[in-house]
């Protein structure tokens, strides 16, 4: 994944580091192996932020978050998820329970969830790489309940009802919206509380692809029309009742407008602690370690939603 140059310029860029830099080449094997769980587990050899808070935790919870993507779009491109070498890892390794192939019927639609499904795939394999054998393992993932019931309490469906995102390419577009903007204001969050130059370089380009993807999501929803467009807003409404008392979290019209692209007062893209993350794909506005998207919780160090009420 990595060749030794991007190795050493990570090294060489880590200030946060204590140890003797060639020593540290070595552990991450540079002539040998290759990068090595040493670089980024919550060691000596990546220090913590002044949160606590490591560079691994950060992109082993992000790893979480793209496995759930990942498993999202492939099913509906493929009808099956990821294969079994981007799957394990530390923790428990957890089954996925709902999602099929999408009988697409909209060709513009079929094309963006096949380029989306191979991005988040690649996203998967990415982090995997940087981590290691410090790389968490896919934890169990529910779609097909965990939609219905945000949609449910969402009011986009009654109690009694489903929600399916592999319906109809419309089902599916909402389907992404529940994710995409969740994402990208992830990244967002995380990026101050990586400390390794390269790695949050790395995290920025994984946050502009977000973006993208968000953006053909949120104009794909908007150009459906005004039923559509309704239903989008109140999963945005949900989503912001979830994350604590700021409203942040912007449909995709405001007042009747058009509003494309989420922005505070000064055309930057707001941000969700890892807590408030959790808080949306638990589908829990209370400090709870599991729920919604994933039911046994994630892997690693950071499984806690934020008290948000």
């Amino acid at each position: 994944m990595f060749d030794e140059s991007f190795i050493k310029n990570a090294i060489a860029r880590s200030a946060e580091t204590k140890l003797d830099r060639r020593k540290l080449l070595a552990a991450a094997g540079i002539g040998g192996l290759g990068l090595g769980a040493s670089l980024l587990a919550p060691t000596a050899a990546n220090a913590a932020a002044s949160t606590g808070i490591s560079d691994g935790t950060i992109l082993n919870f992000a790893l979480n978050l793209e496995y759930l993507e990942a498993e999202f779009y492939l099913r509906a491109v493929t009808g099956s998820g990821l294969p079994n070498s981007l799957t394990g890892g530390k923790g428990t390794l957890g089954g996925v329970s709902g999602g099929r192939a999408v009988d697409f019927k909209i060709p513009a639609v079929a094309a963006y969830a096949k380029e989306i499904a191979a991005d988040e795939k690649a996203h998967v394999a990415f982090l995997r790489g940087a981590l290691g054998s410090a790389a968490v393992a896919r934890p169990a993932i529910d779609i097909n309940a965990a939609f219905t019931a945000a949609a449910t309490a969402a009011g986009v469906i009654t109690a009694g009802q489903t929600f399916d995102p592999y319906a109809s390419d419309i089902n599916f577009l909402i389907g992404a919206f529940v994710f995409e903007d969740v994402g990208v204001t992830a990244y967002k969050g995380a990026a101050p509380l990586i400390t390794n130059a390269t790695y949050l370089e790395a995290a920025a380009g994984i946050l502009s692809v977000e973006a993208y993807h968000a953006g053909i999501i949120r104009t794909s929803l908007y150009n459906q029309g005004v039923d559509v467009q309704g239903i989008v807003n109140k999963i945005s409404a949900a989503r912001d009742s979830l994350d604590g008392p700021t409203s942040d979290d912007q449909g995709i019209t405001v007042n009747g407008v058009a509003n494309l692209v989420p922005t505070d007062k000064n055309g930057i893209t707001y941000s969700r602690t890892p807590g408030q993350v959790l808080n949306i794909v638990y589908l829990n506005s209370a400090s709870v370690n599991k729920g919604g998207f994933f039911p046994a919780g994630l892997n690693g160090d950071l499984t806690t939603s934020a008290a948000s009420n």
